[in-house]
């Protein structure tokens, strides 16, 4: 892991990798060229925040309409294609998918980003890693198998297993590290649980997570930790178009750190794009600095961070600590009675309240006023759930000044996933009264 003397000396880093990808790489790049033909010249002399000021913002939206134009890779391409050897492709949640290309060289440097994800958890060659994910063709699951192939670890890919299968694997290949998101790391406990497979111990020491804000929640990492006993739970994130962007402080959990010797990151206003005060959630704007066979510049990635003051962290590095790790996505936030609601703020109470049920949000949105309700899935008695939806009703109400209903359903009634869960439900039309 690139370590650093002081602050000033990491930004200075940063600032002549910015400037010699300006010089080198983005006059190739079509898509930046007639982005950057009013910009600069930049001097020497320039700050790294007198050069961030001057160079435009990239939304996702620029990017979608470049890939529609230039179908079917875009122009954000700084080399021939022949230069390319690896194609992924975002989720396409907000309904277009980007097909991303990397060159050998820019596949490297995110494999060596990774390896920083394991160090922060005290991952070695020693380790066997377990992978519950489907291997689509999503670049998390490819970056993050071969990075711990590169690392000596004995891996396990587990891509269209059922999650039975996938829990006998765990047991019967001895494995140390799972991989997978939040959401999946607890429906694998319990399947262990309910198929009476963890009776005679795990050998899982660390789960790695990402996808999902739940692995910098405490109340989310308690539930999981408890499932998995003798297990520590890592949060990391990156995104399709951007790479592996943080890893977990070692001796903070819940924060994130951004690996800046790989990213210039800035956390701005939403409305103003004026820098943001630490302690103060922003959107979270990142410019890579080695993928240069496809580099983004002031990518607006629309998840939600908040900083915490520059300096040294505890464990000794200079990078940004987020504090809460991703807080959610800007998008996700919902508006009910004129209170604004944030999934991971949410689940935080939920989780704390009823860590062992599985639960749902809908958003009823047809009338002229929004309604919230919770559908909570749980095995327990009548007097059980009714004494549970109280004190769930009274901590949310506490918590957002807002009456949430609360609908019970049947055990194994709600979608499990081992992507990105989908808990948050957004209902254009008016739904059946909620059972008590």
């Amino acid at each position: 892991m690139k370590s650093f003397h002081s602050r000033d000396e990491l930004v200075e880093r940063q600032r002549q990798r910015l400037l010699a990808m300006l010089d080198s790489t983005l006059p190739a790049n079509r898509f930046y060229q007639s982005r950057l033909s009013a910009c600069g010249p930049w001097g020497k002399e320039l700050s790294l925040d007198a050069i961030l000021r001057s160079l435009p913002l990239t939304t996702k939206t620029d990017l979608t309409e470049d890939h529609r134009r230039h179908s079917p890779f875009g122009s954000h391409l700084t080399y021939p294609v022949e230069r390319y050897t690896r194609c992924h492709q975002t989720s396409g949640t907000g309904g277009f998918s980007l097909r991303w290309l990397d060159t050998p060289e820019s596949w490297d440097w995110m494999l060596s980003n990774w390896a920083q994800v394991y160090e922060a958890a005290g991952v070695t060659a020693e380790d066997r890693i377990y992978f519950a994910f489907s291997f689509g063709p999503f670049l998390g699951f490819w970056t993050a198998f071969e990075s711990a192939v590169r690392l000596g670890c004995l891996c396990f890919p587990a891509g269209g297993l059922s999650s039975v299968a996938r829990a006998r694997g765990i047991v019967e290949s001895s494995a140390t590290v799972l991989c997978c998101t939040p959401t999946y790391a607890l429906h694998l406990g319990e399947t262990l649980r309910a198929e009476k497979l963890e009776a005679g111990g795990l050998s899982v020491r660390r789960i790695l997570v990402a996808g999902e804000p739940g692995g910098s929640l405490p109340a989310t990492r308690r539930r999981i930790e408890s499932l998995w006993k003798g297990a520590s739970v890592h949060d990391h994130h990156g995104m399709t178009e951007i790479g592996p962007v943080t890893y977990q402080c070692p001796r903070q959990p819940g924060v994130l750190h951004v690996m800046e010797d790989a990213f210039i990151p800035e956390i701005l206003d939403r409305a103003s794009n004026a820098p943001v005060p630490p302690g103060t959630p922003g959107e979270l704007i990142l410019t890579n600095l080695g993928r240069l066979g496809s580099p983004l510049l002031r990518y607006r990635t629309g998840d939600l961070a908040q900083a915490a003051p520059l300096g040294r962290c505890v464990c000794g590095t200079f990078n940004l600590a987020l504090q809460g790790g991703i807080l959610g996505r800007i998008d996700d936030m919902v508006t009910v009675r004129g209170v604004n609601l944030y999934p991971s703020s949410v689940d935080e109470v939920i989780q704390r309240v009823a860590p062992q049920c599985e639960y749902q949000v809908h958003v009823h949105s047809s009338s002229a006023l929004a309604e919230a309700r919770v559908r909570l899935e749980s095995s327990e008695t009548a007097t059980e759930r009714s004494a549970l939806a109280g004190r769930l009703e009274a901590e949310l109400r506490n918590a957002f000044c807002l009456r949430f209903e609360i609908e019970w359903v049947e055990a194994g009634t709600l979608p499990r996933a081992e992507h990105k869960s989908r808990r948050w439900i957004r209902d254009d039309a008016p739904s059946d009264p909620p059972k008590r």
